[in-house]
């Protein structure tokens, strides 16, 4: 059973989340929060699987909330819920922590599938979606000194040559299957390399890896 902590501040969208939710047999809300503060609270008293989180709430908003989930320590993960026009809030919920966004009007079999794709630890954007967003919004980068040498981060010392490689595809937006065909690797393989990547890294999931890859300049935006 996947538990969710429905986090928005219009009433009527808690509502039909909960509706959509509470009619899966894998599902179960546990409470509903109107802002980022209550968020917070009711995540540590909760300790739900997932928070399905929107941006624009009054007072603390749903990044903010996002930043203090993830830097608790707590097992819940963040789904952000975006809408088209608020991409750039997107990209700050990705770097502060969620496992992945959606956009609003999603499809409700979109949205349940991203849920339980974030509670068991998979990333809920498609690695291609992931590297246009962060390529549109990449002054959001720090910008390297005259120093900075691609790839010498310290947080790749650990990776060996063959992870260092997976991890740049990956920052490409390649998929597994992608990889797979493209190095002549079996896909269990891949996925090997990708978990391995992930636990030496840090790394909560594929989308936080990606994030690496730029933030260590392996991979340029476009």
């Amino acid at each position: 059973m996947t538990t969710v902590l429905i986090v928005d501040d219009q009433p009527l969208q808690r509502f039909g989340f909960r509706m959509l939710l509470e009619s899966q047999d894998d599902m179960a809300v546990v409470g509903e929060a109107s802002n980022g503060t209550e968020a917070i609270r009711m995540t540590a008293e909760l300790r739900p699987d997932v928070a399905l989180m929107d941006i624009r709430m009054p007072g603390l908003d749903g990044i903010e909330a996002t930043r203090r989930i993830v830097s608790s320590g707590d097992r819940t993960r963040v789904l952000i819920l975006t809408t088209f026009d608020l991409d750039e809030y997107a990209y700050a919920g990705l770097r502060a922590g969620a496992s992945g966004f959606l956009i609003k009007d999603a499809q409700p079999e979109e949205l349940l599938a991203g849920i339980r794709a974030v509670a068991t630890g998979d990333a809920v954007v498609a690695p291609s979606l992931t590297r246009r967003l962060l390529d549109a919004y990449a002054e959001h980068l720090p910008t390297p000194g005259p120093e900075t040498i691609p790839g010498q981060d310290p947080r790749l010392t650990s990776l060996t040559d063959r992870e260092r490689e997976i991890l740049t595809v990956v920052g490409q937006g390649w998929t597994n299957t992608e990889i797979s065909t493209r190095l002549h690797l079996a896909e269990s393989t891949v996925k090997t390399h990708v978990s391995r990547i992930l636990a030496k890294t840090g790394s909560r999931d594929r989308i936080q890896a990606v994030i690496l890859a730029y933030d260590t300049r392996l991979v340029e935006p476009s």
